[in-house]
């Protein structure tokens, strides 16, 4: 797909508030209201655009506490590591998982209540799943940074 400098900058009026009328998009990129709308379904249609969210107060729905938590396999077989995955996907506290370099072999992003939820989740969810060798908790004290916006 072809990528322009006016698609960059559709991407990031669209990744600042996707609430926006197309013409207002329009307006701002002084385009006609049919050229954004196309530009915006071949966006879309060729997957650049996955979908559109909500973005949701942690704080106000409750889940203020921000853990970061390293996991460690016992042993770094494919079928370990696939069965990990498979059982993180299920875990609703788990909102990013990564898979990393270095001493840990996941890094996990947990969002839950407070300092005793995270131990009912580790206790009853996380070290329940099989093949972990170790964990290791960082809790969030500040959030000095945080945008789900990609820099075009």
């Amino acid at each position: 797909m072809k990528f322009d400098t006016i698609d960059s900058r559709l991407l990031g009026l669209l990744q600042e508030n996707s609430k926006k009328t197309t013409k207002e998009y329009a307006n701002n990129l002084n385009l006609s209201v049919t050229a954004v709308y196309e530009r915006i379904k071949r966006l879309e249609k060729s997957g650049m655009i996955r979908k559109y969210v909500a973005l949701v107060d942690k704080a106000k729905v409750g889940k203020a506490f921000v853990v970061l938590c390293h996991v460690k396999l016992i042993q770094h077989a494919k079928p370990y590591v696939l069965q990990f995955e498979k059982e993180v996907q299920g875990l609703q506290e788990v909102v990013e998982c990564y898979h990393t370099s270095g001493d840990y072999d996941y890094i996990l992003k947990i969002y839950v209540r407070d300092m005793e939820a995270y131990r009912d989740f580790m206790v009853t969810k996380l070290t329940a799943l099989n093949h972990i060798g170790s964990t290791q908790s960082s809790f969030v004290i500040n959030e000095v940074k945080h945008t789900t916006r990609i820099p075009l």
